[in-house]
């Protein structure tokens, strides 16, 4: 009997007033839209119940850092365990030992199946042109020491946040670790490039999927956010590293599949890599003499 699931991104708008009402709203009726769908897992994308705060620098961050006993948090969580909905809750975390970009990840009975926070902190310098605003992360976010994975929905996900997914390393240790799917939340603007960024937005999801035989469920922010323009193209990749379906790149967007996630251990079959691979070379890359 194939082992078929249907999963979800929910490719919300971008918001420029940080209104929590509207955009708590906006993201319960794509709950709701997903349970007539009947989705059995869904993710939100990076930071999604703010702007993209981190392309500028602000002193009053804090207001965008909820605890994770927030009411909104509660409210989404809620309503996906009386949906059946397994559910990636991505959100700027305030914690007693930090602020942390997380996604807090709750299966299908609402039972919280894990806590992943952001380890690949980036930070770039803004560049000349319409949308060249740069990324301060590293001003707001601390970074998190785990590469876990996570029993949801009757398969095993690892999540890897916006910048983590251009680690190939990090990916790997998810996939030997288990994982058949990695869960991608993400805020991928154009910056000054537009034809450069677009260009390259599916490289890294394709890669991640191929290279490990895993299902790759990615989810962007869409639309204009101040100077920032992010791509949308919400997608699915399966483990041949091709893509199932796209979302578009004008406007939010509940993008769902059907996946087999029998497909997984066919991929890595036709492609061993885990026979073929050489950790016994691979000591420079983790910092091993």
């Amino acid at each position: 009997m194939a082992r078929t699931l249907t999963v979800a991104a929910a490719q919300s708008g971008s918001v420029e007033d940080g209104d929590l009402r509207t955009i708590t709203e906006a993201a319960h009726a794509l709950l709701d839209e997903a349970a007539r769908l009947q989705v059995r897992l869904l993710t939100f994308g990076e930071l999604f119940l703010t702007p993209f705060f981190a392309n500028r620098l602000v002193e009053d961050f804090d207001r965008y850092f909820l605890a994770d006993t927030h009411e909104v948090l509660a409210g989404l969580r809620e309503k996906a365990r009386r949906h059946g909905i397994a559910l990636v809750l991505p959100f700027a975390e305030r914690a007693a030992d930090g602020y942390f970009n997380s996604a807090f990840v709750y299966d299908v009975d609402g039972r919280e199946a894990g806590r992943y926070r952001k380890t690949h902190i980036p930070a770039y310098f803004p560049t000349e042109g319409p949308g060249g605003t740069g990324s301060f992360e590293k001003f707001y976010f601390a970074p998190g020491g785990k590469l876990e994975t996570y029993a949801v929905a009757g398969t095993r996900i690892g999540v890897q946040i916006c910048n983590d997914r251009l680690y190939p390393e990090a990916s790997r240790a998810l996939a030997l670790a288990g994982a058949e799917m990695i869960v991608m939340p993400i805020a991928f603007s154009t910056y000054a490039d537009p034809r450069q960024r677009t260009s390259i937005w599916e490289i890294p999801l394709r890669a991640r999927a191929y290279e490990n035989g895993v299902y790759v469920l990615a989810c962007n922010r869409v639309g204009t956010e101040g100077a920032r323009h992010h791509l949308g193209r919400s997608m699915v990749v399966d483990p041949r590293g091709m893509i199932l379906t796209e979302a578009g790149t004008e406007k939010p967007q509940l993008l769902t599949a059907e996946v087999d996630l029998d497909a997984v251990s066919a991929a890595r079959k036709k492609f061993p890599w885990w026979r073929d691979r050489r950790p016994d070379l691979y000591g420079p890359l983790a910092g091993v003499e």
